[in-house]
């Protein structure tokens, strides 16, 4: 198969975005003249307010609200002027205060954002190291990212793994002076903890270890002055810590602050940095906001609004225990996390509760792995007791509609999330009884005709095509060359099929969705550790065969039944297998399935465009080239003809014995030498397998002793084609000398002779399948845009695999 290209971040957060926007829980407006904090009115209705950052509701306090009011029009609505000039003149008495609650030497940035960007490439230093946790904030690894033109080295360990992370320190001590850690303090979605105490424990063991924490959502609601809740376990700062907290947020104003206990860092990040030299800095509203919110902090006062948050979050985490809901993460923070699986499920529950009056927010991918969507809610000061019990009462009574309406349940929701199993016992199970599955283990359980109406013409997957696949891919001594098969036909209640497909579970290669780059380096480390980075992945399809592997009739009433049945199918082989990842692949761009997917739990990936010749109306050369485009015509001519008589044509029905290494070793020497396909190799007897089947033919390249430093003819290249029950010809496979592969145009000359073979046997259509789509086009392919689905158990190795990128 060939690879999957990366796919474009943002590609994928849009499409997600795009679909929760159309089931109205994203992009929302607030209305109304007016926002107390206790209720939001959204479309005209007003709803308890339950997503809120500002958990103290000091945003609403009258202090805050007149010392703003009074610093625009003592000094306007901005002053428009870089802090490294002039600062204006209510930021002394603003840095004087913060400096007092921390006790430690602060600097005020514009947000939290722009302070990251400022301030990491001023603490890090080219002989030091960074490792970032798996789920530390966007912006945290966004401006790690930048370091990357220095050569500073970016790790990930997976989230709040202590063993994880000291390995990686054993591993970096010897070679960089400084290991930075960054982590948040409270993470924003789940709620739950950095383990601080420990990290100190082992920055004691490692001198080296250095940490950057992002506190912003720990600010203000607990720690002494409210200095949150970092500082609340530290009590003190060390000189090996900075730290960031907020103004905004809890702290009901404005702007971030960072903590720095070591004076020399201090002055050089102060004195340069970046964003914090050139950007503007906050507005007089602001400041003075952030004064009289620093003058509470200052106060025993802060310490009263902490114990009636606290009073809350109890309350919440009371009721909540006497329910069976899916609390991700229970804690004494304000942040509480409830899983609902399926961004669908998620977009369900939240709609649900907006119409009993409760604003909640949606937690989606990016934020959390798509499959971990869930509602985020949030306690603040502005909640009472009676809608915190109400909102537990309407959850109570909806999640299980939800679930219902999603087609999906409990027990996968808390999978999903790795709860232990608990019923809901207020269930509610829909099953389609006007369905049927069948599934199978082997091809053969499968009538040879009812499998070919499907697929007799999808490249090496029908009924023989997948008999040779499962002799080829069975009893070898190899992980990797041996894969499970699953069949899975749905029909109606009239026995009519609704859908088939075939998954294979097979060991992968992690970085096949990586760059070429990002490859070697990591086949390097497989010299020595060959299954480095490897896992077994649940895909439709198989790592050999490439086209559309799913028949949906989405003309059927049915087809999302059936979809929802294939789901659930796939639960149990979840269950069953524990693969890293699920992955429906080689689907055109169509729209209905797009978002189907996505709503799901899956996430798009762009793959290779595919190349594929129809309708082929083969009557000689000359015929075929006024087919093509002037352009196409021209190569031909430049690139193509010219080396036809390079070569020996030869079709082989069998591969002689004394051959089968050879073209084995050809064929290696593309997949090797092409990292974008990254892929284990293939059982040698796989040669001896096609030579002995009908289905299967080689076209052979022999360059011809006068073109060549030899004395007799080589074999240069081979097609290795297969001919499908639909009258198909596949080209499926290459291979070829690398010696000899550019002077001659040895590719090229092989797709130019699948051409010529496949309309000499009055073969209509050519699939060519993934990859190499520009020179396919001028051979007279038609290129697609095909795609694949992937859910993944979590977000990790993609984002290392991403960061192994940021290094390279």
């Amino acid at each position: 198969m060939a690879k999957i290209r990366r796919n474009n971040f943002l590609d994928t957060v849009n499409d997600v975005f795009t679909d929760a926007t159309k089931q109205g829980v994203l992009h929302l407006y607030a209305d109304g003249d007016i926002f107390t904090g206790r209720k939001i009115s959204v479309n005209e209705k007003l709803l308890f307010h339950f997503g809120t950052t500002g958990y103290l509701g000091l945003e609403q306090d009258k202090r805050l609200k007149k010392a703003a009011a009074e610093a625009i029009y003592r000094y306007g609505t901005q002053f428009p002027l870089s802090k490294t000039y002039i600062s204006h003149p209510l930021y002394r008495s603003l840095e004087e205060k913060v400096n007092q609650m921390y006790g430690h030497p602060i600097i005020i940035t514009k947000n939290t954002s722009l302070g990251h960007m400022g301030v990491i490439p001023s603490a890090v230093s080219d002989q030091d190291a960074v490792i970032l946790d798996h789920q530390v904030h966007w912006s945290v690894q966004s401006a790690a990212k930048t370091l990357k033109t220095r050569s500073v080295p970016i790790e990930m360990i997976r989230h709040n793994s202590l063993n994880m992370l000291e390995d990686k320190v054993k591993k970096l001590s010897s070679k960089y002076r400084k290991i930075w850690y960054m982590a948040d303090g409270l993470y924003s979605m789940y709620g739950d903890e950095a383990p601080i105490l420990e990290l100190m424990e082992l920055s004691n063991k490692y001198p080296q270890l250095h940490f950057y924490f992002d506190d912003v959502h720990g600010m203000s609601w607990t720690g002494k002055n409210g200095t949150g809740f970092i500082m609340s376990k530290l009590k003190e700062l060390p000189d090996n810590v900075l730290l960031f907290g907020t103004l905004s947020k809890t702290f009901g104003a404005s702007g971030s602050v960072l903590v720095c206990a070591n004076k020399k860092r201090y002055n050089k990040i102060k004195t340069f940095g970046g964003p914090l030299t050139f950007s503007a800095q906050l507005e007089p509203a602001s400041v003075a906001a952030a004064i009289a919110s620093a003058e509470i902090h200052l106060s025993d006062e802060i310490y009263k609004l902490q114990q009636d948050l606290l009073t809350r979050i109890n309350f919440f985490n009371s009721e909540l225990a006497k329910t069976d809901l899916p609390l991700i993460k229970r804690n004494d923070s304000p942040v509480f996390y409830i899983g609902t699986g399926m961004p669908i499920t998620g977009y369900n529950f939240v709609n649900r509760l907006m119409k009993e009056g409760f604003f909640v927010n949606l937690g989606i991918f990016p934020a959390v792995p798509i499959k971990n969507t869930g509602i985020r809610i949030t306690i603040s000061r502005h909640n009472q007791k009676k809608e915190i019990k109400a909102l537990v009462e309407a959850m109570v009574h909806h999640f299980p509609k939800a679930l219902a309406d999603t087609f999906t349940n409990n027990d996968r929701v808390r999978k999903a999330f790795n709860l232990s199993k608990k019923p809901l016992h207020t269930a509610i199970e829909y099953e389609s009884e006007a369905l049927s599955v069948q599934t199978e283990r082997s091809i053969s359980s499968i009538e040879k005709s009812l499998w070919n109406s499907f697929f007799a013409n999808h490249g090496v997957f029908d009924w023989n095509g997948l008999q040779f696949l499962e002799q080829t891919f069975s009893e070898n001594q190899k992980p990797e060359e041996n894969w499970e098969f699953y069949y899975f036909i749905i029909r109606d209640q009239l026995g009519k099929p609704v859908l088939a497909t075939y998954f294979t579970y097979a060991l992968w290669k992690e970085d096949m969705l990586a760059p070429a780059s990002v490859s070697q380096n990591i086949e390097n480390i497989r010299l020595k550790h060959p299954y480095h980075m490897t896992s077994y992945v649940l895909a439709m399809g198989s790592l050999f065969t490439e086209g559309s592997h799913l028949y949906l009739d989405n003309n059927h009433p049915m087809w999302q039944d059936a979809m929802h049945r294939l789901f659930k199918e796939l639960e149990k082989l979840d269950d069953l297998l524990n693969p890293s990842m699920i992955v429906l692949r080689d689907f055109d761009n169509v729209e209905i399935l797009n978002e189907f997917f996505h709503n799901h739990g899956y996430f798009k990936v762009s793959m290779p465009e595919a190349g594929m010749i129809e309708n082929l109306q083969w009557t000689g050369v000359e015929n075929y080239l006024s087919s093509l485009s002037s352009k196409s015509r021209r190569h031909f001519k430049n690139d193509i003809a010219p080396f036809e008589a390079h070569f020996e044509v030869e079709i082989l029905n069998k591969v002689p014995s004394n051959q089968v290494e050879k073209f084995y070793m050809l064929f290696e020497n593309v997949r090797k030498n092409n990292l974008g396909l990254n892929t284990f190799g293939f059982p040698k007897h796989m040669i001896q397998l096609m030579s002995a089947s009908d289905e299967w033919e080689f076209i052979v390249l022999i360059l011809k002793a006068s073109f060549v430093d030899t004395r007799k003819d080589i074999p240069v290249g081979v097609m290795f084609c297969y001919k499908n029950e639909g009258k198909t010809y596949v080209p499926a496979f290459v291979g070829m000398d690398y010696n000899y592969a550019f002077n001659h145009q040895v590719y090229r000359q092989l797709l130019f002779q699948t051409v010529k073979r496949a309309g000499e046997l009055g073969f209509k259509t050519i699939d060519f399948g993934l990859t190499a789509g520009f020179e396919k086009r001028k051979v007279g392919a038609e290129i697609r845009e095909k795609s694949a689905y992937i859910q993944a158990k979590d977000n990790f190795s993609l984002e290392l695999l991403e960061m192994m990128d940021a290094n390279k």
